[in-house]
């Protein structure tokens, strides 16, 4: 019989990292949330027989690069626990910096927000735990994504308003909830340029959700175009965008109108989002 400790230890040898071993094999006996404790202290534990077989199925595919909450179904985002696959974009720790700002805009206590892009619903549903008296929206091009998100908004019990648009085009024809304007607009759009080589390293994720255009601003200038025309006076955009990108996006919002233009830094110190107020009308 393979017991715990041997399992974890053939893992190591094929280079899979030693964290992602464990949790892969938490997931294939069920104790998710045991942690790290519960393996040490189970380490000579012989493991069920269909178990070494799934584990051992679960670290290759890990080791071909496919991201581990893909392979769990799960992922913890700002104290949520989303359910996640191949549809969506695997939700990162960097993009909870966003999160981070929009709650600390000076937003009235019914503020009407969406999220652009949302993906699994990480960024709209966070806001919307975390906000309850706020009116949260979240759209989507992908209709597969859409359905992850409203799978996650039911199963945690947060009220969202999901919307299928490419980015804020539709929504003049939309439903009259979604039109706006927005005492904020939030977004993790896709920022990475279409030859990036490190896209190498994210074929198992949506090439839709990475890529966007030679320089990787595509969708970003999108968005600061048609932003201010769903913006209430005093709104603010926020955007996600690459670890070099902090200035070029000041520049777009600067030229689009925007003021107090500034950026947050994510914990490693990387300008991770830049963003700013709309003065104007929407």
């Amino acid at each position: 019989m393979t017991t715990v400790a041997q399992s974890l230890a053939a893992a190591h040898a094929q280079g899979l990292d030693r964290l992602d071993a464990q949790r892969l094999l938490l997931h294939v006996l069920g104790r998710r949330d045991a942690g790290r404790a519960w393996l040490i202290a189970h380490d000579a534990d012989p493991l069920p027989p269909a178990a070494p077989p799934q584990f051992a199925a679960l670290c290759a595919r890990r080791a071909r690069g496919e991201p581990l909450a893909y392979l769990t179904g799960e992922r913890e985002f700002y104290g949520l626990t989303l359910q996640v696959d191949a549809r969506v974009l695997d939700p990162r720790p960097d993009t909870e910096t966003l999160v981070d700002w929009a709650l600390q805009l000076p937003l009235p206590p019914n503020a009407r927000v969406i999220d652009l892009g949302t993906g699994s619903g990480a960024i709209a549903l966070a806001l919307a735990a975390l906000r309850p008296g706020w009116q949260v929206h979240a759209l989507d091009a992908s209709p597969d994504a859409l359905a992850v998100a409203r799978a996650n908004a039911a199963r945690l019990g947060l009220k969202v308003n999901f919307v299928h648009g490419h980015w804020l085009a539709d929504l003049a024809d939309g439903p009259a909830p979604a039109r706006g304007p927005y005492h904020a607009i939030v977004s993790n759009p896709p920022y990475i340029a279409a030859a990036d080589p490190h896209l190498a390293a994210l074929t198992h994720e949506p090439l839709q959700a990475l890529a966007s255009g030679p320089d990787g601003l595509d969708d970003l200038r999108q968005i600061v175009r048609q932003a201010p025309a769903h913006l209430a006076p005093g709104g603010w955009l926020l955007l996600e965008h690459g670890h070099d990108q902090a200035s070029a996006v000041h520049a777009l919002l600067a030229a689009a109108g925007f003021t107090q233009v500034q950026s947050r830094r994510d914990l490693p110190g990387i300008e991770r989002c830049s963003g700013g107020c709309w003065a104007g009308g929407g």
